[in-house]
C-alpha cells in the first residue's frame, strides 16, 4: 500500500520534558491506527507533529504529495458568527443535503436536535464537538486523524461512529480512552510512553495480550539482571579482594548492572477502603413522575437498588440519566412519587462537573482538612499524603493548586474526595471522563473489589459491561428497562425502534413540507411542467402520510413483542421495506421540487 506519512528519528519537548525521542513511524494507505497512553505522555502532541501543526525538534517529518488531512481537535475552530448550516454544510439548504443520503446520515445522527440555523455561538461544549465531527466526516480526505472522537456523544452514536469510519476508505489515525471503539475500528495500537512509541499489531484486546507477553519477556530479563547485580554485590563485599586492581572489572560490571535500573513510574494504586455497613434497604423509586421543563423522563417508574447491585444505565443524550442518579441521590425531587433510602446508606455522587474545586485550593490541604488518617480495609492507617501518593500525586502535586491540575487529575482528585467519606452507596456520571486507560484499568480493578451498591451512568461501552452486573436503559417511554443483553440489546432496540427524520428544525432530513418552506418564495402560477410537479408532490405528500400512520403502527408493535425475537425480526424487515419506500419517494419529491418555480 501506498505510504502517507512518515516520522524518521523525530524528537519533540515541551519545556525540559521530552515527549518523543528518536521516534520512528509511519502511516500507509488503508491503515486504521489507535493510539493509547496516559494523560500528557505526548499523544496530541505526536497527532499535531503528524499534521503539522507542531514543529519538530530535530528528525523529519515527510508527508506524500497533495496528501489532505482532515483533523478533529479538542478544540474547534467554528466561527461563532457562523450558523451551523454554514459551518457543517457550507450553507447549502436542505434540499441540497437531504438529497445526499451519507450526508444525511451524518447530519441525523451527530446533529440530532440542533437547528441548523441555530448560530455557533449560543451551542454547548458538546454540540460545538458533534459540530466539528460532522463537518470533518462529510469532508474527502486521504488520512483522517481524530482526537478523542467519542466525547460528548452516547453509546448509540458510538457504536454508528465505528461503523461509518470502518467504510470510510481513507486512512484512520485516532486518540481514544474508549476500548471498545478500539477494538471496533482499529488495525494496529500505537503505545505512547516514556518519549517512544510502541506498535502493537490489532486493537485494545490483541495491544492487552502483546504488551503482557512483552512485560512477561522483560520480567524475566530483570529477573535475570537481578540475580546478577546480587552476585556482583556479594562478591564485592568480600572485603580485600575488592581492594585490589585485579578484580577493577568485577567493579565495573557490578557498576553498569546497578545503573542499569530503569526509572520508575508514578503509578495510581487505589486500595480497598473502609466501607460502611449497608443494610438490606437501600434506594427504592415508588411510582415517580420525574419531569425537566416540558419533557417527561419518567413516569409512574419503580425501581429497586439493593445492596450489592452493580448496575449501568444507557440512553441518548438528554433521555434523563443525569436527571435520574441526581434523583437517587435525593438531589433532584419527584414530581409524583417518593424516593426512599434506606437508614444505613452513605451515599456519594460523583457529578460530570469538576469546576466545584476551589482553584486555588492546595492538593494536600484539601485532604487534610476532610481527613489526616484513613483506616483502610485491612485494618491499616494511611495519612493524606501517602492516600494521594497511592492515587498517583507525587512531588510537586501535592502542594500544587487545584486549579493547576489537569482535568484527569482533577477527576481522581474529586473520586478521591469522595471515596474519602467511606461511602456505601457510589453513583457515578461519565467517570471515565478525562481519564488515561491506565488509570480507567486501575479504577476497575478498585470497583471490582469495593462491596457497595454502584450506579454508573457512561457512554463508555467497555467500561460499563466491566465494572456493572446489569444494565438499565431510559427508552423514552418514561420507564427504566433492564436489558437482559445488556448494550448490544440496547443498540438492537433502539435500531428497530427507531423513526425516520424529522423537520429541519432537528437537524434530521427533512419531510417534504418542512423542505418546501425552507426554499425561497416562488411563484404558484407556471407552466405545465410546474403544474404536474405540484402534482406529484401533493401525491407523494399523501403516500408519505400513510407510511408515517404505519411506521407508528410497527413502531408500537415493536414495543409490544420486544421478547419474541423471531417477530422482532420479521417486524424490522417490514420496517426497513418502509425505509426503503419512504426514501425513494423523498428523492421523488426533491426532484420534483426542482421544477416548482
Amino acid at each position: 500500500m501506498a505510504n502517507l506519512l512518515n516520522l524518521e528519528r523525530v524528537s519533540k519537548a515541551h519545556g525540559v520534558r521530552p515527549l518523543l525521542t528518536d521516534v520512528s513511524l509511519g502511516v500507509s494507505a488503508g491503515d486504521r491506527i489507535g493510539i493509547v497512553g496516559r494523560n500528557g505522555d505526548g499523544k496530541t502532541t505526536l497527532l499535531e507533529v503528524m499534521t503539522g501543526l507542531e514543529p519538530v525538534d530535530s528528525g523529519r517529518v515527510s508527508r506524500s504529495r497533495g496528501l489532505l488531512v482532515g483533523y478533529l481537535r479538542q478544540g474547534d475552530d467554528l466561527v461563532d458568527t457562523h450558523t451551523v448550516r454554514e459551518a457543517v454544510l457550507g450553507g447549502r439548504s436542505d434540499h441540497e443535503w437531504a438529497a445526499d443520503p451519507s450526508t444525511r446520515e451524518v447530519v441525523e445522527v451527530l446533529l440530532a436536535g440542533v437547528s441548523l440555523d441555530r448560530a455557533v455561538a449560543g451551542l454547548s461544549g458538546g454540540e460545538r464537538r458533534r459540530c466539528s465531527l460532522a463537518e470533518l466526516l462529510l469532508g474527502h480526505h486521504d488520512l483522517v486523524v481524530l482526537d478523542e472522537p467519542t466525547n460528548h456523544l452516547d453509546v448509540e452514536a458510538v457504536a454508528w461512529l465505528a461503523e461509518h469510519l470502518a467504510k470510510r476508505p481513507s486512512a484512520l489515525v485516532v486518540v481514544t480512552h474508549d476500548r471498545w471503539f478500539l477494538d471496533a475500528v482499529c488495525q494496529w495500537t500505537w503505545e505512547v510512553h516514556d518519549g517512544v512509541v510502541d506498535a502493537y499489531e490489532g486493537g485494545y484486546a490483541a495491544f492487552v495480550l502483546s504488551k503482557a507477553e512483552r512485560q512477561r519477556q522483560a520480567a524475566a530479563s530483570e529477573a535475570r539482571r537481578q540475580n546478577l547485580v546480587r552476585k556482583e554485590l556479594a562478591w564485592l563485599r568480600r572485603g580485600a579482594p575488592a581492594r585490589t586492581s585485579k578484580p577493577k572489572f568485577r567493579i565495573d560490571a557490578a557498576t553498569t548492572l546497578i545503573e542499569d535500573e530503569p526509572p520508575p513510574r508514578d503509578r495510581l494504586e487505589l486500595q480497598k477502603f473502609a466501607t460502611q455497613r449497608l443494610g438490606k434497604d437501600v434506594v427504592d423509586v415508588e411510582d415517580v413522575d420525574l419531569s425537566r421543563g416540558d419533557r417527561q423522563l419518567l413516569k409512574h417508574a419503580t425501581w429497586r437498588l439493593g445492596p450489592g447491585d452493580r448496575v449501568g444505565i444507557v440512553g441518548v443524550n438528554g433521555a434523563g440519566k443525569t436527571s435520574v442518579l441526581s434523583l437517587l441521590s435525593g438531589a433532584l425531587p419527584p414530581s409524583a412519587g417518593r424516593v426512599r433510602h434506606g437508614r444505613t446508606i452513605a451515599l456519594q455522587h460523583l457529578t460530570q462537573h469538576i469546576d466545584d474545586l476551589d482553584p486555588e485550593s492546595r492538593v494536600l490541604e484539601t485532604v487534610e482538612s476532610i481527613k489526616r488518617v484513613t483506616r483502610m480495609a485491612d485494618g491499616t492507617d494511611v495519612t493524606a499524603s501517602g492516600m494521594l501518593e497511592r492515587f498517583g500525586f507525587t512531588g510537586d502535586k501535592l502542594t500544587a493548586r487545584t486549579g493547576d491540575l489537569s482535568g484527569g487529575e482533577r477527576r481522581r482528585f474529586q473520586l478521591l474526595r469522595l471515596l474519602l467519606t467511606e461511602p456505601n452507596v457510589l453513583l457515578l456520571d461519565e467517570p471515565t471522563n478525562d481519564l488515561d486507560i491506565e488509570t480507567l484499568n486501575v479504577l476497575e480493578d478498585f470497583l471490582d473489589r469495593w462491596p457497595g451498591t454502584l450506579v454508573v451512568v457512561s457512554h463508555d461501552r467497555y467500561f460499563l459491561e466491566r465494572v456493572t452486573d446489569s444494565i438499565w436503559a431510559l427508552m423514552g417511554d418514561g420507564q427504566i428497562a433492564m436489558l437482559p443483553r445488556g448494550v448490544d440489546e440496547y443498540l438492537e432496540r433502539r435500531a428497530g425502534a427507531s423513526s425516520q427524520p424529522q423537520p429541519a428544525e432537528t437537524a434530521l432530513a427533512p419531510t417534504p413540507a418542512a423542505a418546501e418552506s425552507a426554499l425561497p418564495d416562488r411563484p404558484r402560477a407556471g407552466s405545465a411542467e410546474e403544474r404536474a410537479a405540484r402534482k406529484t408532490m401533493a401525491r407523494i405528500d399523501k403516500q408519505l402520510e400513510r407510511i408515517a400512520v404505519r411506521e407508528a403502527e410497527l413502531n408500537a408493535a415493536l414495543e409490544a413483542h420486544a421478547q419474541d425475537y423471531e417477530k422482532l425480526a420479521d417486524l424490522g424487515a417490514s420496517v426497513q421495506q418502509l425505509v426503503d419506500e419512504r426514501e425513494a419517494l423523498e428523492l421523488e419529491w426533491l426532484e420534483a421540487a426542482e421544477h416548482v418555480e
